[in-house]
C-alpha cells in the first residue's frame, strides 16, 4: 500500500489582523490534520501556528489604491516567490486570509496552475461595490465569509462557493484581567478617565492619522485625561517616535496587551479595520477615523460615495459609532466625537450588547478549517 503524503498549503496573511486570524486557522487545521505542512507569507501569530514563513506580513503593509503603488516592488518579489512556490512544490491548495488587493492576484495565479482557491475573510463587497464578488466566483473554490450576510451577497452569482463560518473575533477577544488591574500594570489611575490611540496597521495610516489623535489628546488631557497609545506588531516602535517625538506630553506606547488595555478605557480613537469592531465588542466607545492621499480618496469617493463603513455600524446596520472621513478628521471634530459618546454610555452598552448578538456562535476558525481540508480531500 502506498503511504499517503502529508498535504502541502500555501497560505498567504498580508497585514497585522490577517496574521492573527489566519494563526488561529493554521491551529485549528493541525488539529484536524496533525500532519499537515504550511508554508507562506505570515508573521508572529502564524509563526507560533507552525508555520514557515517565506516572507515576513510586514513586506505587504500598505493602505490605500494610491499608497500601494509605493510597494508595488515589495509586492512584486513576494509575488514572484509565490509563484515559484506553486511551480516548484505544487501546494494542495492556496489558502488566503484577506488582504484582497494582493491575494486576488495570488488567487488567479494559483487557478492558472489548476491549484484549489481558499480564501478567509471575503473582501467588503458590500462597501466597494460587487463587481468583486463576481471575480471571485470565477477563481475561488472556497470562500469563508464571517459575516451572515455575506454568504448570499458572494453566492448570487451562480455559483455556490461562500460558506458563512462565523467571525474569528468571537473565538479570540480575550480579556485576561480586571480593568483596575490592566491599568496598574500599565501605570494609569484608576481614578481618571482613560482614551486609547490606535492609528492602524500600516504606516501610511500612522502618518496621517496619529498627529490628529495626538492634538486630540492633548485637549482631553486638560479635561483630566490619560492616554495609551497602542502599538500594532506590525509598526516599528521608532517611527511612532518620530512622529510624536515633538509633543509636549509623553505617551505612553504599549504593545502586546491589546484587549486588556482597550477594555479598561473609556474610550477610544481607532483607525478603520478590524480594531473598530474589536474595540466595539470590548464594550469601548470609540470614534473611527479614515484618512487617505488626495487621489486615493477621490477615487474611493467615486467608486463608493459616502456610506457606513465602519465594521461596528456595518455590523449594526447604523451608524452609531462616530466616523470622521478625511478632512473631518481635526481635533477638534474627534474631540466633541469622543464627549458625546462617553455622555451616551446607555446607547453604548446596548450597542455592543447588540454587536455580540449580531456575531454568531463560537468556533469560526474550527468550521474554516473544515473548509480548508475539504478542498485537501
Amino acid at each position: 500500500m502506498l503511504e499517503t503524503q502529508p498535504k502541502r498549503v500555501l497560505l498567504v496573511a498580508g497585514e497585522a489582523s490577517g496574521d492573527l486570524h489566519g494563526g488561529a486557522l493554521v491551529q485549528a487545521l493541525r488539529r484536524q490534520q496533525p500532519d499537515v505542512t504550511v508554508v507562506g507569507v505570515g508573521g508572529d501569530h502564524l509563526r507560533s501556528s507552525g508555520m514557515e514563513v517565506l516572507a515576513d506580513v510586514r513586506t505587504l503593509s500598505a493602505a490605500g489604491l494610491v499608497e500601494i503603488v509605493g510597494s508595488i516592488p515589495r509586492h512584486h518579489r513576494v509575488m514572484e516567490l509565490l509563484k515559484a512556490q506553486m511551480d516548484q512544490h505544487r501546494p494542495d491548495v492556496v489558502a488566503l486570509v484577506d488582504y484582497p488587493g494582493f491575494n486576488m492576484f495570488v488567487a488567479k495565479e494559483a487557478h492558472k496552475r489548476g491549484i484549489p482557491v481558499f480564501f478567509y475573510i471575503a473582501p467588503q463587497v458590500w462597501a466597494w461595490g460587487q463587481g468583486r464578488a463576481k471575480k471571485m466566483a470565477r477563481i475561488i473554490d472556497r470562500l469563508a465569509v464571517i459575516f451572515p450576510f455575506e454568504e448570499g451577497i458572494f453566492n448570487a452569482h451562480g455559483r455556490d462557493f461562500a460558506r458563512y463560518v462565523g467571525h474569528p473575533l468571537v473565538d479570540g477577544l480575550q480579556v485576561t484581567r480586571l480593568a483596575q488591574d490592566s491599568r496598574a500594570m500599565h501605570g494609569f489611575s484608576d481614578q481618571q478617565p482613560l482614551l486609547v490611540l490606535m492609528p492602524g496597521s500600516r504606516r501610511s495610516e500612522v502618518r496621517l492619522l496619529l498627529p490628529a489623535m495626538l492634538a486630540a489628546a492633548q485637549i482631553l488631557r486638560a479635561d483630566g485625561w490619560q492616554v495609551a497609545l497602542l502599538k500594532a506588531p506590525t509598526i516599528d516602535q521608532a517611527y511612532l517616535e518620530q512622529i510624536h517625538g515633538a509633543l509636549p506630553f509623553p505617551v505612553p506606547i504599549v504593545e502586546g496587551d491589546a484587549y486588556n488595555v482597550i477594555a479598561a478605557a473609556d474610550a477610544g480613537v481607532i483607525a478603520s479595520g478590524t480594531a473598530t469592531l474589536e474595540a466595539a465588542l470590548l464594550g469601548c466607545p470609540h470614534v473611527i477615523l479614515y484618512r487617505f492621499s488626495f487621489l486615493t480618496y477621490i477615487l474611493a469617493k467615486l467608486v463608493i460615495g459616502r456610506r457606513i463603513l465602519g465594521l461596528p455600524n456595518v455590523v449594526l446596520g447604523r451608524p452609531f459609532f462616530p466616523e470622521l472621513l478625511q478632512r473631518e478628521v481635526t481635533a477638534g471634530n474627534i474631540v466633541r466625537a469622543v464627549r458625546e459618546m462617553v455622555d451616551n454610555r446607555q446607547g453604548c452598552l446596548q450597542a455592543v450588547q447588540d454587536l455580540w448578538q449580531a456575531m454568531g456562535d463560537s468556533g469560526a476558525s474550527e468550521r474554516a478549517a473544515e473548509e480548508l481540508a475539504r478542498l485537501m480531500a
